[in-house]
């Protein structure tokens, strides 16, 4: 028999099958051909799933039709030009395309036998010889807390090179050991193996992915290439596909594959045919094979954007394989989720992809059915790391039955071979045990090792080597393949397939679609810069060419820079991308700024029209746009430095961290706060280095060279009665740069005495701003180049160190822990459930509002879950199995339910939540909890209050025995990749509602998803025993086995629509469903498992349902549903008989409120302690930000200029809410998510939660308070006096906590963090410009003035610090300060000028002077703020306000 790659070289067209669910394989390990005829589907073909013979037929179709169009062009090329230059030309072949690059034929003497095939296959089998894996081990992490931040920080530098010089080097662990194969093209080979077996690593290793792990040792090799060369120059041939589907949400399904195949499209297409039109053609394709043509236009979507369905996109991720053209492609996990129909279909697309594509797939999969195992060649079995089997997929269940293994019949082959490597599930053959069967990983390795199976692989290995090395042209076929399939300008030894330039451009249009069509942010952002921009315009409306316009003018100019952008997002969709040599990560960073310039464009002109033409200034073409075009280049600079920053930050706390610094320290050294004359010489560097100042600087000088400042009397000097109206020789303007006795000042002389800029120097700095952005943009280029912050960390699990009493319970759980696997114990359920109440539903319908009308999701449902049964829901995608789960157990909040929903023949009261149990299918937990405090809390919360802690604490413990946790009861939960792995989340979960010992009902949704089938098992398992102990379960479940599925007692199946197809038992091995399946046309085979046939009978899998009438109409026709009917009514008359006084309770909790606060605020507290990050960014930020505004203003004197830098430096106290409400947001949101879980089994009420984040932040902001009062108004020189210093302190104090409160407030109304963040820019905007700082409330128009200042809480700090600092503070001005004047003929100063000084405050140089008369506008601090209203009698009513506000805002 010839081999697939020789039957593919000799044929037109690819070797066509179809594959059933349960095929006999061939002696050689592949599913034999079965024909199988098409199903009938829908018109639309969406009720489908994959058919393998159809793909191929849709494959074959495509590839005739594009070489006939081929031939169709040669023929015509032929008719008018040369025959012999024509022959040339290649012959298009579609499968030449996926399996090889586009190729030119061997030109001019190549052999007619090559042009006759016209094809280079491009494929590469795989041998690994003794493939070992050394990753990081031997170390139990603690879990982090505030002092370990802190610790770490001060540490980093030694953390950092530490291990350089042998310092904090991990312990090695072997993670995989010595592992051996070989798998040749168009082989797919399952890798089996208990959770932490070595399975992902494995696959990483295969993809070579080796970053992560301190050595990979042995030989890997594809197409006879060592690792090392693979990966260096054909990384994109082998590619790794992580369990999770990571993609871009809101990219509909066909943009997400034509950006792949964009960076995949070699230079040689069909003659005349666009890149485009290949694009389409090919997409169009993939979409049929994979059947999902309808959801092309349909957004990918993810858990929080409506999208396509999970299968779908699973789908996508198999689609985006096909584009990558890999020949080699490891899939983890990759059914996770998905029902047994769908799971199949993703292993017959596999199995597409390998035969049509000569691909080579390793693949592993977590309760693969039989029909799934089938689809595959050659299996792998991994136990700790170590290779107890690889071979023929179809001998592997027999050799270890040969091993002294019971072979389990009903068991599917992928969960009996599991079930070999666990020692607690396992079972001997008769007559044997442990001592004649190998049982440990060791023990496995061996026989494997030393039996005929090991020896055929070697045989088979060196036989491939030998080929290999023999026949040098597969090789050889292999490299030119990958070469010629390149395009114009990629370099040889490049990995990439299209140009650098390519990449960019097909990454900028990608990320051009993303920016569109996120409306809600592209809507926010233009919403957000005009409505600022008009209300900075109404603030500076129409300000006048004068002296007293001249700083405002300054003002508004800096304004316009507070809109700063930040980018940490997407790093997973571009290590995956990267990962399949899409493109460089430069590139994207190139496409970033390309997608966002022209939406930056639009918004910063709409900004700029508004502002600049509301504030007044100069009205010249010429200034407008040089005005745009500079605001637009800082921003672009700007831009490219966060992008800079975010890249170079490992994650958000440090990013935040390092931005405090920055911007801080960009605002005040952009030149405006603090002229650069009058900065501290150790830290005016800062100004050179700074974008900010040199777009600040040319925009100021763009609109002050054109102007001069009329000097309005109030900054004349004299002026008043007795004195010139119109400025005279003895007067002088007090403006910086005015001429004695000039009315107008030259706005040049204005900016060069404040601020020492030169309009000269305009497109000197415009160039700056150019370079900056390119050195930025550069940079960050190099940057994402080299770094990969986590794209390739190992996963953790940290600990809490033990306490006493945590000691002596882990002592015990471990030894109960033996004795039950040595049979001396059993776990005793008694006593689990009092008291047993009936559970029924009659009539249950359910619609919800949709656009256009209503939707009905449940129709008219009948049920009963029985005390001691456990009931199954199963069903289609979309048939309402979830949505019944939460109407039943109340969860439901729109929508209308009709029909009875009765516990012991009652309707539900208020109490039916607290007393069921609800286990979601996310699992939502508290992250920093540990598995027992966890398990605590809910027993704490839910169980009744006059059960002692002391009994809930004991309980708590059976729970962590009954599910088998004792290893990890002091682990922190944590997150994916930090923390619990995925079924110790789930067992969680289920422990979590245990605890509360619910006397009701355990509700359970997909209990088993992304479980192993030995874990999914036992999870069943023990729900069978707590249904055995008199508890009642309904539970939904995905991919059971046959096994699996006859453990539950009753089954309630539903079809799309919510209808009922089946209420009743299931029987052992299922014959109850079986028979009424058999009775009414639906013969289920002997070797089928019933759970997967029941579905395709119904039409709820990839074929049309068996018969031409609906199973639910069959079923509402039958016996079995009068039956269930009358049963419901005589479980409720009988509940009502045997609980005839039924206590209702008065509240909807269990506990009392002060009881409920101090649990829910113990954890809160604890959970603040937990998260050091957070904690020590804020206070880090606090410390930064003062200590650099304190080290700018050191010891401030009592000049005028220091008079103003006083209110500068209490200005920056204003900048504390916006670091807060960006930290308080999204931690107060993600606390707000799992309460709101919590909230719907009514643990406690959402005051509680609201007062524990309130309260738990207290001593976070108690500190930070008080460092950055310190680091603040000491070093500034602030007035030290008990009273003032105090009064400043408790200002700080109360401002910190109103930014708690407020960032709270915000959260609580806020939907999501994105949305929060909307907010932010409003809120702050208002606060700052209504305060009485940028624009003195004199200056304020009236409508802002009457009730927008006096509501601004800034007004209040600003007035209480400012009035406390500056009152009775005796100013004296720098000789520079002075304003020179000189007096008439024969006067004095103070003779001509004592009369004004005596009315507008001041004190003159010398009264007696005679010329050169100096005056200094302020004697005293109250002189500064008096005429801004302000009023040091005030400053205690100013602190009582602010403390009110934030009471009312914690309220």
């Amino acid at each position: 028999m010839a081999s697939p790659q020789e039957s593919y070289a000799d044929s037109a067209t690819p070797t066509v099958y179809s594959i059933t669910s349960s095929p006999s394989p061939t002696p050689d390990g592949h599913p034999a051909p079965i024909t199988n005829e098409k199903s009938s589907e829908s018109p639309e073909g969406l009720e489908s799933g994959v058919n393998v013979k159809d793909a191929k037929e849709q494959f074959a179709e495509l590839r005739r039709e594009l070489s006939r169009q081929s031939n169709l062009h040669r023929i015509a090329s032929r008719q008018s030009s040369d025959l012999e230059k024509q022959d040339d030309e290649d012959e298009f072949d579609l499968l030449e395309y996926m399996a090889s690059p586009w190729r030119l034929q061997a030109a001019h003497g190549a052999s007619e036998a090559n042009q006759e095939a016209g094809i280079r296959h491009k494929s590469a089998g795989v041998i690994f010889k003794d493939l070992s894996v050394i990753g990081n081990g031997g170390m139990k992490i603690h879990i982090r807390t505030f002092p370990d931040a802190i610790k770490e920080f001060i540490l980093t530098p030694l953390i950092t090179f530490g291990p350089y010089f042998g310092l904090f080097k991990p312990e090695p662990k072997t993670i995989l050991s010595r592992l051996n194969g070989v798998v040749k093209p168009g082989e797919m080979v399952l890798v089996l193996g208990r959770p932490n077996s070595g399975c992902s690593t494995f696959l990483k290793a295969i993809a070579n992915l080796r970053e992560g792990y301190l050595a990979v040792e042995g030989d890997v090799s594809y197409a006879g290439i060592e690792a090392t060369e693979f990966k260096k120059r054909f990384a994109g041939e082998v590619s790794y596909n992580q369990e999770d589907d990571v993609h871009y949400p809101t990219l509909t399904v066909g943009q997400t594959i034509d950006f792949a195949l964009s960076t995949k499209t070699p230079g040689k297409r069909l003659p005349q045919q666009s890149p485009k039109q290949f694009r389409t053609v090919v997409l169009d394709t993939l979409l049929k094979m994979l059947n999902i043509s309808h959801t092309k236009g349909t957004l990918v979507g993810n858990e929080f954007v409506r999208g396509v369905s999970g299968g779908e996109r699973k789908r996508v991720s198999i689609a985006e394989m096909f584009a990558a053209r890999s020949c080699v492609a490891s899939w983890d996990n990759s059914t996770r989720g998905l029902d047994a129909s769908t799971a199949l279909d993703y292993a017959k697309s596999l199995r597409i992809l390998t035969d049509v594509f000569q691909m080579t797939n390793f693949v592993s999969l977590y309760q693969a059915g039989e029909g799934i195992y089938q689809q595959f060649d050659k299996v792998l079995v991994i136990d700790e790391g170590r290779e107890i089997f690889f071979g023929p997929a179809s001998e592997a269940r027999r050799y270890f039955i040969d091993l002294g293994f019971r072979d389990l019949p009903r068991q599917t082959t992928a969960d009996y071979l599991t079930g070999c490597t666990d020692p607690n599930e396992r079972q001997f053959a008769d007559g044997r045990d442990e001592s004649s069967v190998p049982s440990t990983p060791e023990e496995l390795e061996r026989a494997f090792r030393s039996s005929a199976h090991f020896s055929k692989m070697e045989a088979e290995r060196a036989a491939y080597e030998k080929q290999l090395a023999e026949d040098k042209h597969i090789q050889e076929e292999f490299r030119r393949a990958v070469q010629e399939g390149k395009g114009r300008g990629v370099s040889k030894k490049s990995p990439y397939t299209v140009s650098f330039f390519a990449q960019v451009m097909a990454l900028a249009r990608r990320q051009f679609q993303l920016k569109l069509q996120d409306k809600f942010t592209v809507y926010s952002s233009l919403f957000s810069a005009v409505t600022i921009a008009i209300i900075v315009g109404t603030v500076f409306l129409d300000l006048p060419q004068s002296a007293s316009g001249a700083f405002t003018r300054g003002g508004v100019i800096f304004i316009t820079f507070s809109e700063l952008p930040s980018q940490m997002t997407g790093r997973p969709i571009l290590y995956k991308q990267v990962g399949f040599q899409f493109y460089r990560p430069a590139a994207l960073s190139v496409a970033n700024i390309l997608a966002d310039i022209p939406l930056m464009a639009i918004m910063v002109m709409l900004f700029s029209i508004i502002i600049y033409f509301m504030a007044g200034l100069v009205r010249d073409a010429g200034a407008f746009f040089t005005f745009y075009i500079l605001i637009f280049m800082t921003l672009l600079a700007m831009t490219a430095f966060f992008r800079m920053i975010g890249t170079v930050c490992v994650s958000y706390d440090v990013a935040a961290r390092l931005a405090s610094l920055i911007v801080t320290a960009m605002v005040l050294y952009a030149g405006y706060m603090v002229p650069v004359f009058a900065m501290k010489r150790w830290l005016f560097w800062i100004y050179y280095l700074n974008p900010l100042n040199y777009g600040f600087s040319a925009l100021m000088s763009n609109e002050f060279k054109r102007l001069n400042l009329l000097c309005d009397p109030i900054y004349q000097v004299p002026a008043g009665p007795g004195y010139p109206t119109t400025l005279g020789p003895n007067q002088v303007c007090t403006l910086t740069g005015a001429r004695p006795g000039e009315l107008y000042v030259s706005g040049t002389d204005y900016i060069r005495a404040a601020f020492e800029y030169d309009p000269k120097h305009l497109w000197r700095n415009f160039g700056i701003l150019i370079v900056f952005f390119v050195g930025f943009q550069t940079i960050q280029m190099v940057l994402t180049e080299v770094i990969a912050h986590g794209a390739h960390a190992s996963a953790v699990t940290v600990f809490k160190p033990e306490d006493k009493d945590t000691k002596v319970r882990n002592q015990r759980l471990q030894e109960r822990k033996q004795a039950f696997r040595k049979g001396e114990a059993q776990q005793n359920l008694e006593g689990l459930v009092k008291s047993r109440k009936p559970f029924t539903w009659s009539n249950l319908s359910y619609t919800v509002p949709v656009s256009g009308g209503q939707k009905q999701l449940l129709d008219n449902v009948f049920g009963y879950v029985k005390p001691g049964t456990l009931t199954a829901l199963m069903g289609a995608s979309g048939a309402g199995k979830t949505t019944l789960l939460d109407v039943l157990a109340d969860r439901k909040t729109i929508g209308v339910i009709t029909g009875e929903i009765r516990i012991a023949g009652r309707p539900i009261g208020i109490d039916f939540q607290a007393g069921a149990a609800y286990c979601e299918q996310l699992d939502v937990h508290e992250w920093t909890s540990t598995v027992r405090e966890a398990l605590r809390f809910s027993a704490y919360l839910r169980q009744p209050r006059e059960v002692s802690q002391e009994e809930k604490d004991d309980y708590v413990e059976e729970i962590i025995q009954l599910l088998e946790m004792e290893d990890i009861a002091d682990a922190m939960i944590g997150f994916p990749g930090y923390g619990l792995g995925v079924e110790a989340r789930k067992r969680l979960t289920i422990g979590v509602e245990l605890a509360a010992k619910p006397q009701l009902l355990l509700f359970l949704d997909e209990p088993t998803s992304g479980l192993d089938g030995q874990s999914a098992y036992n999870i069943v398992r023990f729900l069978k025993k707590l249904a055995a102990a008199g508890q009642a379960i309904l539970c939904t479940i995905h991919q059971p086995n046959a096994l699996l599925f006859e453990q539950f007692d009753r089954l309630l199946l539903l079809e799309k629509g919510g209808k009922t197809v089946y209420f009743g038992d299931v029987g052992k091995d299922s014959h109850v469903l079986v028979n009424y399946l058999a009775k009414h046309g639906a013969h289920c085979p002997p070797d089928a498992n019933p759970a997967e046939y029941m579905l395709d009978a119904i039409g709820a899998g990839s074929k049309k349902r068996v018969g031409p009438k609906p199973w639910s109409q069959i079923y509402l026709e039958s016996e079995e549903f009068a039956k269930n009917k009358r049963v419901i009514e005589e479980f409720n008359a009988q509940a009502l008989k045997d609980f005839p006084e039924l206590k209702r309770a008065t509240s909807i909790y269990n506990t009392p409120f002060l009881y409920q606060l101090r649990i829910v605020g113990k954890r809160t507290f604890l959970s603040f302690w937990r998260m050091p990050d957070y904690g020590f960014t804020r206070l880090f930020s606090h410390m930064i930000i003062s200590l650099l505004t304190s080290l700018t203003f050191l010891m401030l004197g009592n000049s005028v200029a220091d008079l103003q830098y006083r209110v500068f430096v209490i200005f920056i106290t204003a900048v504390l809410p916006a670091l807060i409400l960006a930290q308080v947001e999204p931690t107060y949101i993600m606390g707000r998510n799992c309460f709101i879980r919590e909230d719907s089994s009514r643990m406690y009420s959402p005051f509680v939660f609201s007062l524990a984040q309130l309260v738990s932040e207290m001593p976070n902001s108690l500190l930070c308070a008080t460092a950055f009062f310190l680091l603040l108004t000491y070093p500034a020189g602030f007035n030290t006096a008990s009273d003032r210093a105090g009064y400043q302190f408790f200002m700080i104090l109360v401002t910190e906590v109103f930014s708690v409160t407020l960032g709270q407030l915000v959260a609580a109304l806020s939907p999501s963090i994105p949305v929060a963040a909307i907010f932010n820019p409003f809120i702050l905007v208002f606060f700052a410009l209504f305060c009485g700082v940028t624009t003195p409330k004199p200056n304020l128009p009236t409508f802002w003035r009457v009730w927008m200042y006096q509501l601004d809480p800034f007004t209040r700090l600003i007035g209480g610090m400012v009035t406390t600092e500056l009152h009775g503070l005796e100013v004296r001005c720098k000789p520079a300060e002075f304003s020179i004047f000189q007096p008439p003929s024969g006067m004095t100063c103070g003779e001509w000028a004592q009369p004004y000084v005596e009315v507008a405050g001041g004190y003159l140089r010398d009264l007696n002077a005679t010329q050169d008369c100096g005056f200094c506008k302020y004697s005293m601090g109250d002189q500064f703020y008096m005429p801004l209203d302000m009023d040091f009698d005030n400053r205690w009513r100013e602190l009582m306000l602010t403390a009110r506000l934030t009471s009312h805002r914690g309220s």
